[in-house]
């Protein structure tokens, strides 16, 4: 099982509208991209207050074969290019784990 993390901040003159949209196109790749089992996004409420980072999501995949299948769809990379250009600092500023469970 892996658990892709992403994490990221907004500029503060983005478009919430886009982000949504951006985000709705990823959930909408579980089912149609094969092992890709769940999507959650959301605020990073950050209780302990140790992150930079406002805001974030997390993909469930089977495997890695799954998260490379994931990765070439071309709405998961419409969507890349989405967030990119409404994050803080774009490229730069998202934060990628990968985490084998």
């Amino acid at each position: 099982m892996l658990k892709h993390v992403v994490l990221f901040t907004p500029r503060a003159d983005s478009d919430p509208a886009a982000l949504t949209a951006a985000m709705d196109k990823l959930a909408a790749l579980v089912g149609p991209v094969p092992g890709f089992l769940d999507f959650a996004f959301g605020p990073n409420r950050d209780y302990e207050a140790k992150s930079p980072y406002t805001h974030g999501f997390v993909c469930t995949f089977t495997d890695r074969a799954a998260h490379l299948a994931y990765e070439a769809h071309p709405d998961h990379k419409a969507s890349g290019a989405a967030l990119v250009a409404l994050t803080e600092g774009g490229y730069d500023g998202i934060f990628v784990a990968d985490l084998e469970v």
